[in-house]
């Protein structure tokens, strides 16, 4: 399949799934008086439902699957590792470690936006943390700083967990945990489109890079690559697009690690073809699997971190035994 072929059917594919991601919620509407409650302000409860709560929801789908499956994509072109995924550099661990703080105090309680600031606050420390502990080393470094914030940020947080004497604010803290997009208002749109749309610009800068790493960074040196230049400029894209999405909805996995593996094929393994096929794919995924959870347990508020883990480990698990069959 042509690259061009393939990126026109991920972008049918999102807006396809953005559209039904609009459509489908518990009231029993149709789809066009859905779209024209959208279009039209009519000051009814259906126009309240689908502008304030049906849009920014499939806004975030959108934009949270994009920065996880670039991120994922750009991490294992830099580590030049199938197995990379944004959570190896720590920083969706210090986010998440942020809300928990933000919830255990009472700080989330405050104002609306309380709890994703902090996440992004924690993010940004942790980002500053790891360029400190990597320093000027190479690719081993960044992977040693990145795991060891991760596991303090996860300490932390269970930490925070066990020793929370507020029985709510601990079961909205493990809710939280479980990655959602339910409940989120355009103001989640406002505070995390900035700085993810920061990670997304680093991002794509990477594609010259990635593709002289395959050689080996000796070769890529030769080629003109900076490579300190290359690794600052994927930590403040992969920190900023990752660090924006767990701030706004949680802990989502697989997405960064499954996508690049289903779409590396297609795209003849090169890294820089694969950055927007895996951000295109990543939106797809998550607009769908967030559909899922409307339709499996409608009454039960099904957690898209819980969905995107049960799907996403056994299609890697099939993806890692149909590569030990290949010679």
């Amino acid at each position: 399949m042509s690259r061009l072929r393939l990126l026109v059917l991920l972008v049918l594919l999102c807006l396809v799934l953005f559209a039904s991601s609009l459509l489908v919620g518990p009231a029993a509407v149709g789809p066009g008086a859905s779209l024209q409650a959208l279009v039209r302000d009519d000051g009814g409860p259906l126009t309240l439902v689908m502008r304030e709560i049906r849009l920014p929801r499939a806004l975030l789908g959108l934009m949270v699957g994009l920065s996880l499956g670039l991120s994922g994509a750009a991490l294992q072109g830099y580590l030049r590792n199938p197995l990379a995924e944004p959570g190896v550099i720590g920083v969706s661990a210090g986010a998440a470690l942020g809300a928990v703080i933000a919830l255990q105090t009472g700080f989330a309680a405050t104002f609306a936006l309380a709890l994703p600031l902090a996440a992004l606050t924690a993010a940004l420390v942790s980002v500053l943390l790891i360029l400190g502990l990597a320093g000027t080393g190479g690719t081993i470094p960044l992977i040693l700083a990145g795991v060891a914030i991760s596991a303090l940020a996860s300490a932390l947080t269970s930490l925070v967990l066990n020793l929370s004497p507020n029985p709510f604010a601990a079961n909205d803290i493990v809710f939280w945990l479980m990655g959602s997009l339910a409940d989120r208002s355009f103001a989640h749109v406002a505070i995390a489109l900035p700085v993810m749309a920061l990670g997304w610009i680093a991002l794509a800068t990477l594609g010259r890079g990635l593709e002289a790493l395959t050689l080996g960074e000796d070769a890529a040196v030769s080629r003109g690559i900076d490579l300190k230049r290359l690794r600052f400029m994927l930590v403040l894209g992969v920190a900023a697009a990752v660090g924006a999405s767990t701030a706004v909805a949680g802990a989502i996995g697989f997405v960064g690690l499954v996508v690049p593996h289903v779409l590396r094929p297609l795209v003849g393994a090169r890294p820089g073809r694969l950055l927007p096929a895996a951000a295109l794919g990543g939106a797809a995924l998550v607009l769908a699997a967030d559909i899922a959870v409307r339709l499996i347990l409608p009454g039960r508020d099904l957690k898209l971190g819980v969905l995107m883990a049960l799907v996403g480990a056994p299609i890697f698990l099939h993806l890692v035994w149909r590569s030990r069959r290949e010679p």
